[in-house]
């Protein structure tokens, strides 16, 4: 099977060539990474000493969700090195930034037999950990013949993969058959990995890790320009609704729920932040925005020179890392990726900050989570219906919170209670790599 599975990986990497050629030379994409694709990571990161923890966080959802997680390991095991690797780069700025949390950062490599030896030859880790449900046969099977358990930790299987997964199962039974240890988010999740070939004697339900993320709920420094000006539209009567991790065909339906909310004339100055999911929509999104005939400021142009405010109707946030900053001035949020099918987006980032929420009907990727809120009226779903029709229910949403303020207080304090409820997968993780790295 693992030979199969290279040439098919093979023939298909000779296939997209041309366009990854086409996205390095016109986007300059790929090219600043390539060399630790390939296994050619910095010597940094070369073994010493110290034991190694290798930890996987494929983007930025990941990265962030990563963070509780590596706090505890560093704290349980200050003698090990801890590693974190990502796949994108956006994700990789993301764990840069937690230098404090790990030892080095580098990419992952391809699956490629000689670029995952490089890698783990350079880093010659004593575990390795995969967030959520990031399996890649060549680098799983050469853990197993260096005898280095994996851990697939947070795992979760969404509706969509699960679907996709019954289409292949002979493959997708051996490749669940590799990891060491399943620790999953919830028993749907155990159960579906059961189902798709993981021994059952090695899955366990951790719970969900990122409901131990620490999100701010206060971090106004009094020198971040975008947080000043925000501050003082909070502060008067200028109501703001933040749009977070918006994907394509959702500004549209916004911006014309956005207008009809305008229309009243007690909400006649409500403004909308929106910050898209993926940077490379930055400027897509700024031109529709533009085009739109509403006032636009993009944050990479506010540098804060004036004291008086700029006047604008739609904020875009088209910068990377900020946004869990910024719920704190929102009175209303709308989380991204679920008026498209998407899958939905994190909403524990607004709820931890008390912030009523607003979803479209597609929250997949984040089931459990969404049926927990919905039960504890912890915020509010759209049904599944038309553009117009979930224009119309959006305007609803945002109205009734907007000027109830009873209704959007009960529902941000059920959104950070049920955060609150649910902390303490961290530590049922830590215990597992403990006990894998003990029989190791």
């Amino acid at each position: 099977m693992h030979l199969l599975y290279s040439i098919l990986l093979g023939i298909a990497a000779i296939a997209l060539l041309p366009y990854f050629a086409w996205q390095a030379v016109v986007k300059r994409k790929y090219l600043k990474n390539l060399r630790e694709r390939l296994g050619r990571l910095p010597y940094a990161l070369q073994a010493d000493q110290r034991p190694a923890i290798w930890l996987h966080a494929v983007s930025v959802g990941e990265a962030r969700t990563s963070a509780p997680l590596l706090a505890e390991l560093r704290a349980a095991l200050p003698d090990y090195r801890l590693i974190v690797s990502t796949t994108t780069a956006t994700g990789q700025e993301v764990a840069r930034s937690r230098s404090d949390l790990c030892d080095g950062v580098c990419y992952f490599p391809f699956d490629w037999r000689f670029a995952v030896k490089r890698s783990l030859d350079r880093i010659r880790p004593r575990l390795v950990i995969l967030m959520e449900s990031e399996l890649w046969p060549n680098f799983l099977d050469e853990c197993r013949r260096r005898n280095i358990p994996t851990l697939v930790a947070n795992g979760r299987i969404s509706d969509r993969s699960f679907a996709r997964s019954q289409r292949f199962k002979p493959f997708v039974r051996w490749l669940f058959g590799h990891p060491t240890r399943f620790a999953m988010q919830s028993e749907t999740d155990a159960e579906r990995a059961r189902l798709l070939g993981a021994p059952r004697e090695r899955v366990a339900v951790c719970g969900n890790i990122k409901y131990d993320v620490r999100y701010p709920s206060n971090v106004r420094t009094g020198k971040d320009s975008v947080q000043e000006l925000l501050g003082r539209l909070s502060s008067g009567s200028a109501p703001l609704i933040v749009a977070g991790s918006t994907c394509e065909g959702e500004e549209e339906i916004l911006i014309a729920a956005l207008r009809a909310v305008r229309e009243d004339s007690n909400l006649a100055n409500v403004g909308m932040l929106i910050a898209p999911r993926h940077p490379e929509r930055f400027d897509s999104v700024a031109r529709f925005l533009s085009e739109s005939g509403l006032r636009l400021l993009r944050r990479s142009a506010f540098k804060g020179e004036s004291d008086a405010d700029p006047h604008f109707d739609v904020l875009l946030l088209d910068s990377i890392g900020e946004l869990a900053r910024l719920y704190v001035y929102s009175a209303v949020v709308f989380v991204g990726g679920s008026l498209v099918p998407k899958g939905g987006h994190n909403v524990l980032e607004p709820a931890s900050v008390g912030r009523p929420i607003v979803v479209g009907p597609h929250m997949e990727n984040f089931r459990d989570i969404a049926n927990d809120f919905l039960k504890r009226d912890a915020m509010v779903q759209l049904h599944s219906a038309p553009p117009d029709v979930l224009t119309r229910s959006l305007v609803e949403a945002f109205k009734l919170l907007l000027t109830d303020g009873q209704s959007a207080r009960r529902l941000g304090d059920n959104a950070r209670a049920a955060v609150e409820a649910n902390r303490g997968a961290t530590d049922r993780h830590v215990k597992l790599v403990l006990e894998l790295l003990e029989k190791a």
